[in-house]
């Protein structure tokens, strides 16, 4: 009787090994035929094509509600699930998916242009009329730029994009060209609470 106690206390962490082993390599081996879709694939694992620039407006040629659509292509050896449920092992040449990028509305009205008017005949009142104010363009056409100010208002209000033209669009600016990006506070943005000293 105690030699089969002996025997059973030896085969007993064995056995435990044994099961521990078992169950790791089935849970290994359920969670690596897991496949990540395509779209959530991380930096590093996936490089997207340039956007094809349309040479009139400066931004993507799809753009479309303030969003263009490039070509994602996976790296080589990336496994990943396809939109249809399918899993593929890309060879590094083969599109994956698609993402969106963020472009602007843009109507015709040239950023170098407007500061150029500014700069030049900007006491005439040329930089408004051509951004679509005509009532202002007057204005300083009568009274030479408001004496001189108004000109050099206009001109770094125009220069720093925070007079834009008249229909709410933005300016065409070279796509790879200097670009202001305005910062708000919405109703969505996170706000601080203040701590007081």
């Amino acid at each position: 009787m105690a030699a089969y106690w002996r025997m059973s206390l030896c085969l007993y962490p064995k056995l435990q090994l044994f099961l521990f082993c078992l169950i790791y390599c089935n849970l290994n081996c359920m969670l690596a035929t897991e496949v990540e879709e395509c779209t959530n694939l991380r930096l590093g694992q996936y490089r997207c094509k340039d956007p094809k620039i349309d040479d009139a407006t400066q931004e993507p040629e799809n753009c479309k509600h303030s969003f263009a659509w490039v070509e994602c292509l996976p790296a080589p050896n990336v496994t990943c699930r396809l939109p249809n449920k399918t899993h593929f092992k890309f060879s590094g040449e083969e599109v994956g998916f698609n993402k969106s990028i963020p472009c602007r509305n843009v109507n015709g009205y040239s950023y170098k242009v407007a500061v150029a008017l500014s700069l030049f005949l900007g006491w005439l009142g040329a930089d408004r009329f051509y951004l679509g104010y005509p009532a202002l363009g007057l204005l300083k056409f009568c009274t030479v730029g408001f004496c001189g100010i108004g000109s050099l208002v206009d001109f770094m209000l125009i220069s720093m994009q925070i007079v834009g033209p008249s229909d709410g669009s933005n300016y065409i600016v070279d796509y790879y060209g200097a670009r202001l990006t305005r910062l708000s506070i919405t109703n969505e943005t996170y706000r601080r609470t203040q701590l007081s000293p």
